[in-house]
């Protein structure tokens, strides 16, 4: 079969000669879409003849690394999380074949009604994630990443999208305490995007995708991604219910969260923020140099988000002015 992609020839050609493929019933297969994401990775669904179906992860080598995601594919399985096994992969060109958790994410079947349920599902996972915690195992998210992330904020978000400058040094006050905050949180592993969009409706519930940037790093971080989501929000009192959920089943489990829940919830929200700040920048970014503009309609949430906190905290206050005169 000819395709315009070479990536995608390469793939299936890749494919043919696995074993797993080639031993099949049948050696005939079909390969369609079956994602992108906000990085230079590309997912295709493998169908065999006989109905079997697989996910390829095409990952050029000489823009991405599957390394990362083999490793923490591995932790996660080891701690108990419902991540793809890795059937099979070529490390120099690029290709993993994945177990395929099917085609329904969370962010597509999540109401009203069956939302605690599904976060029910989703905080006992990451709970088995958080205890699996090993030193060695993944970088650290230290001060130099988490300013390097919010950086993104004034470099691409007010200067490229805004096209406006910050006086002088404000942010750095603001930078400063967030990374404090952050630094101060016991330290799990963190998936670094654990929010709907990744997590699969599959059993056992969830599966979970998209792990591979995977850090050492603040215990509060993806609790606040998985309640404060780039792509949906809930209602404040919500999200306190279902934090505090998360809280008390952690505490029980041994993990060591904040022994008073009002601290907790500052160092989720001051989290939050350091992550809705770099957010903004990374969507701004992925329009201007990836030519992806879907990201840009969700940046009123971030904005949002960021208001919603700065006006609780006195500390924070001047973040919201920043926003006002940028705005």
């Amino acid at each position: 079969m000819i395709h315009a992609d070479a990536r995608r020839d390469a793939a299936e050609r890749w494919l043919a000669a696995l074993p797993l493929i080639a031993e099949a019933p049948s050696t005939r297969f079909s390969l369609e879409s079956a994602s992108e994401d906000a990085s230079f990775r590309r997912y295709w669904r493998a169908r065999a003849a006989d109905g079997r179906t697989w996910i390829v992860m095409d990952a050029p080598p000489d823009k991405e690394d599957c390394r990362p995601f083999v490793h923490v594919a591995g932790l996660l399985r080891a701690a108990g999380v419902h991540a793809p096994q890795v059937f099979a992969q070529d490390l120099a060109s690029g290709f993993l074949l994945l177990a395929d958790l099917g085609t329904t994410t969370y962010l597509q079947a999540i109401n009203a009604q069956n939302a605690t349920q599904l976060f029910g599902d989703a905080t006992d996972s990451l709970i088995r994630w958080q205890l699996a915690t090993r030193a060695g195992e993944l970088p650290p998210y230290d001060e130099a990443l988490l300013r390097r992330e919010m950086n993104l904020f004034p470099e691409w978000y007010v200067a490229k999208h805004l096209q406006k400058k910050i006086p002088g040094d404000s942010l750095e006050t603001i930078f400063a305490l967030l990374v404090k905050s952050a630094l101060a949180q016991p330290s799990v592993y963190v998936h670094r995007d654990y929010m709907p969009r990744n997590l699969m409706l599959c059993e056992p519930n969830p599966g979970v995708l998209d792990f591979q940037d995977a850090v050492l790093g603040p215990i509060t971080y993806d609790v606040v991604s998985l309640f404060r989501d780039a792509f949906l929000s809930w209602e404040e009192e919500q999200v306190l219910d279902w934090t505090v959920r998360y809280w008390e089943k952690a505490k029980r489990a041994g993990l060591p969260v904040h022994a008073d829940f009002a601290e907790f919830w500052q160092a989720f929200e001051w989290m939050g923020l350091q992550r809705h700040l770099k957010v903004l920048g990374i969507f701004a970014r992925i329009n201007y140099r990836d030519g992806k503009p879907k990201y840009l309609a969700d940046t009123p949430r971030f904005l949002a988000y960021v208001r919603n906190v700065t006006k609780r905290y006195a500390a924070l206050a001047p973040l919201g002015r920043l926003l006002d005169d940028l705005e």
